[in-house]
């Protein structure tokens, strides 16, 4: 068999994986969708949920999941990004580093029930904060940082091969070169590695099961305050997220029409998702071509 058949086999293969992938995630989106019809309803999305009774919304769910996610990626991403600068640019290569990788990678492989349990007895006894949104954040943030610290330190080191030199003959300081050159170069490859850290906080259920509660009550925007646990903004507060609502609706059936909901729900997760997803694409094309001058 010559090279240009064996070339083209694989090509085909490759294809056909490509295209079953890309199948795989159409029917599945099709069919929670579809199970969860009708779910673009404004008493649904905006309202609260009722205890024992049917036709209750996700208002307070629906809140909690944006909100952790933003006061997680606050945490996470000058942590992530902090750390994958320091790997690729000041690190150097020896025994302590290959320590600090080594944690990095078992961070990395930790199941998230074991990271929930860690932040049960670090985040919310030891600390006394209890149940809370910031319990939950620092949880996810474990979770988190050890891959968007790869992706970083990955994303940097394949920019700063090109400009790197370029930038400090033409007399800048590192510091600038990192912050003004390297980093606009790498942000689209970093951005990957946020999308790929929301979608974790978006999906995420055990690990907030331990540490961020399963409370939803009603919110009241009349108070503004990050520790008035009163407040919807408050950090020291228990957020039932959505991801937590809909394993608790099917584990418990609390109320009549309890898989409708969930099927409801889950639509709308996967569509926040989706949403998501593309606009920080679109977002980080716009970031990338405005540092580098294309339109």
């Amino acid at each position: 068999m010559d090279a240009k058949l064996k070339d083209k086999i694989w090509t085909i293969i490759l294809y056909a994986i490509s295209g079953f992938v890309v199948l795989l995630l159409l029917v599945l989106i099709i069919y929670i969708l579809f199970k969860g019809r009708n779910f673009l309803s404004f008493s649904f999305l905006f309202g609260n949920p009722k205890v024992g009774e049917a036709g209750g919304g996700i208002a307070p769910m629906f809140f909690n999941s944006f909100y952790m996610l933003i006061v997680s990626l606050l945490i996470t991403i000058p942590l992530g990004v902090g750390a994958g600068i320091f790997l690729a640019e000041y690190a150097k290569e020896g025994l302590l580093m290959n320590i600090v990788r080594l944690c990095i990678e078992t961070l990395a492989s930790l199941p998230s029930i074991v990271v929930g349990l860690f932040g049960l007895l670090v985040f919310v006894n030891m600390t006394h904060w209890g149940f809370t949104i910031l319990s939950g954040a620092m949880a996810i943030a474990v979770l988190n940082f050890p891959a968007l610290t790869r992706v970083s330190e990955n994303a940097i080191r394949s920019a700063a091969e090109s400009v790197k030199e370029a930038s400090l003959g033409l007399g800048a300081t590192p510091w600038q070169t990192i912050s003004r050159v390297i980093l606009p170069s790498a942000m689209p490859q970093i951005l990957t590695g946020i999308i790929l850290a929301s979608g974790r906080i978006f999906g995420e259920a055990a690990a907030l099961l331990f540490t961020a509660g399963m409370s939803a009550p009603p919110l009241h925007f009349d108070t503004i305050s990050l520790i008035d646990k009163s407040s919807p903004f408050s950090l020291m507060r228990p957020a039932e997220t959505l991801a937590v609502y809909i394993w608790k609706l099917n584990a418990e059936g609390m109320v009549p029409d309890a898989s409708d909901i969930a099927n409801k729900a889950s639509a709308v997760l996967i569509l926040m998702v989706l949403v998501f997803n593309v606009s920080a694409r679109i977002i980080g094309s716009k970031i990338y071509n405005s540092y580098s001058g294309k339109k």
